[in-house]
């Protein structure tokens, strides 16, 4: 589309940012309910043909992915809250193992298939089949509405800003592996198609503690999360310690079970346990984690790459659990 490479880097960088921003105008001006939800799937579906309209222009086509950012950033925590009261958080990971398996389809299959228009024409059916089931589930959900009748308080932050400290600082480190993991190894001797089956074998570790995590959930959720973010620090170490060990790599991987699958599910069950705006307290958790954290985690991480760059990403981590240090329950 003939798009800079600031170009790009600012419409990738819109998802996040919104994810951020949106949260905050729930605090004073507007109600998080049933109604939002309907209204926030009916933009997504205006967004799409906005996004194949303008794609040539990039002002505009920046514009549409506002409005698209701000939709998705409204529809995602409500799904999630629903997920967890219907399932409880002893069974919620298995509905999330799908998104694992959905990854892995598109990552090495159809990648393959689908390409320019075509892959474009994928995700909007994609994007079209889940707006359908969340307006459905905009019906359904009635006993988990909430902010209908008053709007939220800043307390919701004030009151918990380690927690959303520990959030934002968790996914800073991440910033590193999401934004480098597959330059930086290949730098260090590894062949791009081990860093594949590396990405891969993450995903399918995730997929299993996903399925079994109902018999892990149970524990004390504060304890989980803690446990989960240790883990990562040492998984980053290991990659600072040893770049170019394949089996090592595999070993970092493999944590990717704890530091991704363990990790969400025991903050979401954390945040429907201790919140009584549920919703929006999961719109602050993907705002600080996937939207800030994301956003800042790769900027970051580009200025720290290089042989220190996973080193850097163990100190913001390790930050992410002294945040916690305190906090018991």
């Amino acid at each position: 589309m003939g798009y800079s490479s600031f170009e790009i880097g600012v419409v990738l960088s819109i998802p996040p940012l919104m994810r951020f921003l949106t949260p905050f105008l729930f605090l004073k001006h507007f109600s998080l309910n049933q109604q939002t939800l309907r209204v926030s799937i009916w933009m997504i579906l205006l967004s799409i043909p906005l996004l194949y309209l303008t794609i040539d222009n990039f002002w505009i086509f920046a514009l549409s992915n506002i409005v698209f950012g701000f939709s998705f950033s409204l529809v995602l925590p409500f799904i999630d809250s629903y997920a967890i009261r219907v399932l409880q958080k002893e069974k919620y990971g298995k509905s999330r193992l799908f998104g694992s398996i959905g990854f892995i389809a598109v990552a090495l299959v159809l990648a393959k298939l689908f390409s320019g228009s075509m892959g474009l024409h994928f995700i909007t059916l994609g994007v079209l089949v889940a707006a359908y089931f969340a307006y459905l589930i905009s019906y359904e959900d009635s006993e988990t509405t909430l902010s209908s009748a008053k709007k939220a308080d800043i307390s919701i932050l004030t009151s918990h800003i380690p927690l959303w400290s520990s959030i934002f600082l968790m996914q800073v480190g991440f910033g590193a592996f999401y934004t480098f993991f597959t330059l930086y190894e290949n730098e260090h001797g590894v062949d791009l198609q081990s860093v594949s089956y590396l990405w891969s074998f993450g995903v399918i570790c995730e997929i299993v503690l996903f399925y079994f995590q109902e018999h892990i959930i149970k524990f004390d959720l504060m304890k989980l999360i803690k446990f989960s973010i240790f883990i990562t620090a040492v998984r980053w170490f290991i990659l600072y310690l040893a770049p170019s060990s394949l089996p090592l790599a595999y070993l970092s991987q493999s944590f990717h079970a704890f530091s991704f699958a363990l990790y969400h599910t025991a903050t979401i069950g954390y945040i429907y346990q201790k919140f009584e705006d549920k919703k929006l307290a999961n719109q602050f958790y993907y705002g600080f984690g996937f939207g800030l954290g994301g956003f800042v985690g790769s900027l970051v991480a580009g200025y720290f790459y290089g042989e220190s760059l996973f080193l850097s990403a163990t100190a913001i981590t390790a930050g992410a659990l002294v945040a916690l240090w305190k906090v018991r329950y």
